[in-house]
């Protein structure tokens, strides 16, 4: 179901939404896309590259944030304001292409990259309304340029520019997790073998019946860290209470949305937060994103830096990224399918339980 023959675009201006998007009452958005709270930290990083007061300063509004939340956002974070807009003019021209040249790109059917509907998850129980564009930049031997846009022209120049800055901006708050954990600073980026840098740019079109679906649904991320520019429609959704209540992100124009992945987690033994968030869409307005993940080698190992006194492992052994991540996506699919299995079921009952009974009970 990952898949389908046409795009989300395609599907936009239909009155009501297919049934395969549909989620359970339990799973839809109960915060509107654009209901905002400031409860996010906004953190500027000015000065934090300064061997001042004002760096211990923003070193401790960042390990607060991660304690706290798992999520921020990032201001004054050095990357060029130029290159920024750039990349979301071409990722806007991209999207507004028309069906059949974005389908070009199609990654279904075990592509390294490219476009597609929902996810590239295979087995998804119900779809996610967006439309993304996968590719992968870092290690540089993980480029296939085969599987970058063409259109719009420029791409691959601004890419390349922007996920260098944003690879080197994620090392930095890396350096501070180390540190607030009393490692060396480059503990963390170590642990990682070799960065692998991955870019999802996500189109959420307007659609018929958002109050019915998620454009993406709740999750952490598997990774280490995780930067995100959005636009300033909003829907960007975050929990800290296992999603009891959620809030939407307050868009900051030029800021970077930053959050921890499980690796991450793991590393610091719980102590830094893997933040629960998932999207909402409206029919309003059309929302576009890009999400920089920062993972570690398939090979990296995933277990505790440090362990502080009194507390235990967070992980019951050592396991690979790959294998945390298989595991990961194997529990997320099997919980979605017994949801729907049981659902299934008790529809079934439901229709037993009518058929079983007289017109007169019925109409009673």
């Amino acid at each position: 179901m990952a898949s389908t023959a046409t795009t989300l675009t395609a599907l936009a201006g239909e009155k009501t939404l297919q049934s395969r998007f549909i989620r359970d009452e339990d799973e839809r958005p109960k915060v509107a896309y654009n209901q905002f709270s400031s409860e996010i930290p906004v953190i500027s990083l000015a000065g934090l590259d300064d061997a001042d007061g004002r760096r211990a300063e923003i070193c401790k509004q960042i390990v607060d944030a991660f304690e706290d939340w798992g999520v921020f956002q990032i201001v004054d974070h050095g990357v060029d304001t130029r290159l920024v807009s750039e990349m979301s003019r071409l990722a806007n021209d991209f999207f507004a292409l028309p069906s059949e040249e974005k389908l070009c790109y199609d990654m279904s059917g075990g592509k390294t990259g490219g476009f597609i509907v929902s996810s590239h998850l295979k087995g998804e129980a119900v779809m996610d309304w967006r439309e993304m564009f996968i590719y992968f930049s870092y290690p540089l031997k993980s480029r296939d340029y085969s599987r970058w846009p063409e259109k719009p022209a420029g791409w691959r120049e601004v890419t390349e520019k922007y996920t260098q800055e944003l690879i080197a901006l994620a090392g930095k708050l890396l350096e501070v997790l180390s540190e607030a954990m009393d490692l060396e600073k480059d503990a963390l980026t170590k642990a990682c073998l070799e960065m692998d840098q991955k870019l999802v740019i996500n189109f959420y079109p307007k659609c018929p019946e958002p109050d019915l679906t998620l454009g993406l649904k709740r999750h952490t991320d598997p990774g280490t860290i995780t930067l995100l520019l959005q636009d300033q429609v909003g829907g960007l959704q975050a929990t800290k209470d296992n999603g009891k209540t959620w809030i939407t992100v307050q868009p900051v124009e030029g800021a970077f949305v930053v959050n921890l992945g499980d690796h991450g987690h793991y590393l610091s033994n719980g102590r830094f937060k893997s933040a629960d968030h998932q999207v909402a869409v409206n029919s309003n307005s059309s929302r576009l994103s890009i999400a920089t993940f920062q993972n570690p080698a398939p090979n990296a190992i995933v277990y505790p830096l440090k362990i502080r006194e009194g507390e235990e492992a967070v992980l019951p052994e050592p396991i690979t990224f790959a294998e945390m991540y298989r595991r990961k996506m194997a529990r997320d699919l099997e919980v979605a399918k017994l949801k729907k299995l049981a659902k299934e079921q008790k529809d079934e009952q439901v229709q037993v339980n009518f058929n079983n009974k007289s017109i007169d009970q019925i109409l009673a």
